[in-house]
């Protein structure tokens, strides 16, 4: 954690906030993780006038992990467009546990922590698998 430029990462977010459709809350949100390569990907949260087709600004983030290359993030924030840390929701903890694996930090208005102490007892790939391989 100590190898992590949370200030870049929070600066990110931030300019990805700036990009955000929020017509209907007024609350933009961005979010950005370093990869385990080094690169920095972000995301933007993308109303819809239809409120559960909205996507978090970590959707955004995960999906750019993908186009830009895949691989793991190993820390992530989400922050409104002055860069203030946001705790993700619970379908945006699950979302990154999927991209970065157990060993993933994530800050938010705590301060940076491991993402099983955000996403108690996760639903993983293991899961699938338990009991239901022939």
């Amino acid at each position: 954690m100590e190898n992590i430029d949370w200030d870049a990462l929070r600066s990110a977010a931030a300019e990805a906030a700036q990009h955000s459709y929020s017509p209907y809350s007024k609350f933009p949100v961005g979010a950005a993780a370093f990869t385990e390569d080094g690169r920095i990907v972000s995301g933007c949260n993308v109303e819809n006038v239809s409120y559960g087709l909205t996507l978090c600004a970590e959707c955004g983030l995960v999906s750019a992990l993908h186009l830009s290359g895949g691989g793991k993030i190993v820390a992530s924030v989400a922050t409104d467009p002055s860069g203030k840390p946001l705790a993700p929701c619970g379908r945006c903890r699950q979302l990154l546990l999927e991209a970065g694996g157990p060993d993933l930090i994530v800050d938010g208005p705590g301060g940076p922590r491991n993402i099983l102490e955000l996403l108690a007892d996760p639903f993983t790939q293991e899961d699938l698998y338990d009991g239901n391989s022939e």
